[in-house]
Formats: C-alpha cells, sequence, structure tokens
C-alpha cells in the first residue's frame, strides 16, 4: 500500500460544463456546498497533498484552501484537450510519487479509493491504476477520470497531447495500466447534468469523509 505522503490528490474541475448548459460545474450546489468541494472533502484523508485543476472562477476555488493551477498551454493540442491537459497540469506540479486524479461531479466516490488503486499499481508495477466497476447491464466499465498515474509519466502524457491525443483510455493503455475492480459501480455515478444534480439531492446522504485542511 502506498503512504498516504507518496501521494497527491487533484480534483479535475477544468471542464467546460457544457451539459449544465456551460454553467462552472465544480462550483454547483450539492448537500449544501459546491460538488467540487465535496470531491476535496473526500480525498482528503486519503492523500498527503491536494490540488485543484479549474480554468475559471479561480478566486472560488482557491477559498477552499488548496492550490489551483489552469490546463497549460499544449502545441498541438487545440483549444481544449479535455482531462487529461487537468492531469498534466498536476503531473507538472506534483512533489509526490504519485497523481491521484478525481473528477468533480462524483461525490460518492470510494473512500479507499487510493488504498486499492496504490495497492494493484504496487502489486502489478505499473504506472498507472485505474478502477473499474459492473452497471446495471453487467458490463464492467473503467473508470478513466479516477487515475492513480505515477509523476514520472508526465513527458509521456504531454507528447501523447502534443500528437493530439484526447482519450484518457488510450494513453493509459498504452502505459500498461492496471485495472482494479471496484464492487458498487453507483460509487462512480456522475452528475453531468442538473437533471442528475436534482435527482441525487433527493437520495440519502452518504457518509461524511473528513473535512477539507
Amino acid at each position: 500500500m502506498l503512504p498516504r505522503e507518496a501521494l497527491t490528490g487533484l480534483i479535475l474541475a477544468g471542464g467546460r460544463g457544457s451539459r449544465m448548459g456551460g454553467v462552472d460545474k465544480g462550483l454547483q450546489t450539492w448537500r449544501g456546498l459546491p460538488l467540487a468541494l465535496h470531491a476535496l472533502m473526500r480525498l482528503t484523508p486519503q492523500v498527503g497533498e491536494l490540488m485543484v485543476n479549474a480554468n475559471r472562477n479561480l478566486s472560488a476555488y482557491e477559498s477552499f484552501g488548496v492550490p489551483v493551477w489552469p490546463d497549460p498551454v499544449i502545441p498541438g493540442a487545440g483549444d481544449f484537450p479535455g482531462p487529461l491537459a487537468g492531469f498534466l497540469a498536476g503531473l507538472e506540479r506534483c512533489e509526490t510519487d504519485w497523481l491521484l486524479a478525481v473528477p468533480c461531479d462524483t461525490p460518492n466516490f470510494p473512500e479507499d479509493l487510493a488504498e486499492r488503486l496504490g495497492a494493484a499499481a504496487q502489486a502489478a508495477g505499473a504506472p498507472i491504476a485505474l478502477p473499474r466497476a459492473q452497471d446495471a447491464d453487467g458490463v464492467w466499465r473503467s473508470q478513466p477520470a479516477f487515475c492513480l498515474v505515477r509523476a514520472d509519466r508526465m513527458e509521456s502524457l504531454l507528447r501523447f497531447l502534443q500528437a493530439g491525443g484526447r482519450k484518457i483510455d488510450r494513453w493509459t493503455d498504452a502505459e500498461g495500466a492496471v485495472l482494479v475492480d471496484f464492487p458498487d459501480a453507483r460509487a462512480f455515478d456522475n452528475l453531468n447534468t442538473l437533471d442528475e444534480l436534482h435527482a441525487a439531492q433527493a437520495r440519502p446522504a452518504e457518509p461524511a469523509a473528513g473535512a477539507p485542511r
């Protein structure tokens, strides 16, 4: 198992929020707090350091008390390379051996995410570990936005983006990522639309998972 001190957690809040009408998704309220803050609280007990990737409303994210970094400019990658640009922003500033990225719109992700991904990466000698879960149709699907990646993969990711790559799983597959099975697919339910956000408000609350520093 990787020690907490070896991990930096990254909240991905740099998206355009197009399915929510262009609003800043990470700042939308869920159970009284911004979605990104819920993700930060859930990740805090699992890692040693924390940061946020955001491209607008930076002062709002800075109020969470952790560093906030926008997407870097990547020649050849186009105007909006997607979540991998957030990965790169985190890797450029990661001072630990590993970076654990999580999206801002999935507030109930597993409380043992870092522990299980880290153990699997070490056991397999892999530079990347991703969770996967079985959906309602019985199909196992990876969850590539939840990505534990060794910090020395930064140059590889930069080359992939400069070549026009966008898909997370295409890069992680090429890097030899290991997949880790998680029993509860609902833990990875994301809130992509305002309707999904409102519906989630009506479901019973999950136990609190820590507090931001």
